[in-house]
């Protein structure tokens, strides 16, 4: 148990039976009455965002999830596999779980598993991940202003959208949370 005060970003919270993760929060005091605690709460599950007032001073329900980075190993069919790298621990996480990571995940990459009570919560990714583009169009100059786009596939079997130079083959650095390119990797 913590009090509003303890409220931090990142924190997860045990509201109603569901996990909640504090996205941004604010401590307010008005001129008239008590103080509040203003906070814009994320399902750790669903990933639904809603905004909470809580009264300053109020305990609240913490939960302890833990977050290990891991090493991903393999699609066995019906789950990803992932190995703790201290223990050699396997860890299956159903494909629900994994979530659009999948689209940005090669074997052997790093990744940040996290769990409560040991059930596997959401599979985190780094801010960039570095991917070859399998195929791609070549790019050819036309009628437009600026600089255009065209789709790539990537190893991992994404799709995502690069500048005409890009060709076939190269590596790309590309952000998996929206599937951004971000520009090419130096060889």
């Amino acid at each position: 148990m913590a009090t509003t005060n303890d409220l931090k970003n990142g924190l997860v919270l045990n509201i109603d039976g569901q996990l909640w993760s504090v996205v941004n929060f604010q401590h307010v005091k008005p001129g008239k009455g008590g103080a509040f605690v203003r906070t814009t709460l994320k399902n750790v599950l669903s990933g639904k965002v809603v905004d909470k007032t809580f009264n300053a001073g109020v305990k609240v329900e913490t939960a302890n999830v833990d977050r290990r980075e891991m090493t991903y190993l393999y699609y066995d069919g019906s789950d990803y596999v992932f190995m703790e790298p201290d223990t050699f621990d396997q860890v299956s996480v159903s494909p629900a779980v994994v979530g659009d990571a999948a689209d940005f995940m090669l074997e052997n990459s790093s990744v940040v598993v996290a769990r409560h009570e040991g059930e596997p919560l959401y599979v985190e990714l780094p801010a960039s991940v570095e991917l070859e583009i399998e195929h791609t169009d070549p790019g050819v100059q036309g009628d437009r202003s600026t600089g255009g786009t065209k789709p790539a596939t990537l190893v991992t079997g994404a799709e995502v959208q690069v500048p005409l130079f890009v060709g076939t083959g190269e590596k790309v650095k590309v952000d998996p949370r929206d599937g951004r390119y971000l520009g090419r990797v130096n060889k």
